[in-house]
């Protein structure tokens, strides 16, 4: 018997299979860039890319979070609700004369919390994450109300606060470097570390990483953590832009989120996710919205765009990829 070599593939084709999903993703944020420049003569200059940059960046923070939520079979619901109760708890501390850092790093704490909380029921419970996240949805926007009563609280007299949303470094945006922080954090938990090839697994396979000696659970109830810290400092963040804290802030941010993470690449199924592709698909999301908004359409037909946004990714991830959506049996 004689053997032969199998040929080299193109290594244009290989990197194409290595990386489908974010070289699309990629192709169309360009495209996207590319075409409201053509309908809009400011959307292309460096005043609007760094104001869609800041107004993108406390999703991304999100985003980041949710992929490690979403690579292992899960979603988190209540990431809005969170967000608005940390943006309001900052404004109430600030107002009660804490300083900003102490009142920063407790909402920080605050939020880490609340998401331990979600993955306790969520790992060690058994009970489905959308039904632990879509409760605490509702939870947690209604303690932001009943604490703020409804009503706007400023925050005034905290430059140092006020900075984190509105300042500059280095002719950067700050939310922007935070968010950009945040991304190459999660591309290196993802890539290099113990902990991501964990959250992979345990996305793919439960309970084999179970069998095979991994802390399942306890890397279920961690992205949760994870997911409760990172909503809380996009409340940070936006209520350090707007100078305020509000219940009502983050309507909608969860939908955001999630088109931007499903946009990318990661899948719905879990074991599968790119922090790469939730950065282009997070500023694909935002340059949709500042793009429409630039060429005079209403600023509602950007839910229609987002909603339609999730329906496709899906789509693609289903018919182009291999991903098998599971089906009833006849």
């Amino acid at each position: 018997m004689t053997y032969t070599e199998r040929r080299a593939g193109s290594p244009l084709l290989d990197l194409w299979a290595e990386n489908a999903q974010t070289l699309a993703i990629a192709g169309f944020f360009v495209g996207c860039c590319l075409l409201f420049g053509l309908l809009s003569p400011t959307f292309l200059t460096a005043g609007n890319l760094l104001n869609v940059v800041r107004q993108a960046a406390p999703v991304l923070v999100v985003a980041v979070a949710m992929t490690l939520v979403i690579v292992t079979g899960g979603v988190d619901l209540a990431v809005g609700s969170l967000v608005a109760l940390a943006n309001a708890m900052v404004a109430i501390l600030l107002g009660q004369g804490w300083g900003w850092p102490e009142a920063a790093g407790a909402v920080l704490l605050g939020g880490a919390a609340l998401g331990l909380v979600q993955g306790w029921f969520i790992a060690y419970q058994g009970i489905p994450a959308f039904i632990v996240t879509l409760a605490g949805l509702s939870i947690f926007r209604g303690w932001a109300l009943w604490m703020t009563e409804g009503y706007s609280i400023p925050v005034e007299g905290v430059p140092g606060f006020l900075w984190l949303g509105r300042g500059t470094l280095w002719g950067v945006p700050v939310p922007a470097l935070v968010a950009l922080g945040a991304a190459a954090l999660g591309l290196i938990v993802m890539a290099a570390t113990r902990y991501g090839r964990r959250v992979v697994a345990v996305g793919s396979n439960l309970e084999a990483a179970r069998r095979a000696g991994m802390p399942a659970r306890a890397v279920v109830a961690s992205v949760y953590v994870v997911s409760g810290a990172a909503s809380a400092i996009a409340g940070l963040l936006l209520a350090a832009r707007l100078g305020s804290g509000s219940s009502n802030a983050a309507v909608g941010f969860e939908l955001q989120v999630i088109a931007g993470v499903v946009l990318g690449g990661t899948s719905l199924m879990g074991g599968r996710g790119s922090m790469v592709g939730t950065v282009l698909g997070t500023l694909t999301i935002a340059v949709i919205a500042n793009g429409l908004i630039l060429v005079r359409v209403s600023p509602f037909l950007t839910q229609i765009v987002t909603g339609a946004i999730i329906l496709l990714a899906v789509w693609f991830n289903a018919r182009l990829f291999g991903l098998r959506l599971p089906r009833r049996r006849a």
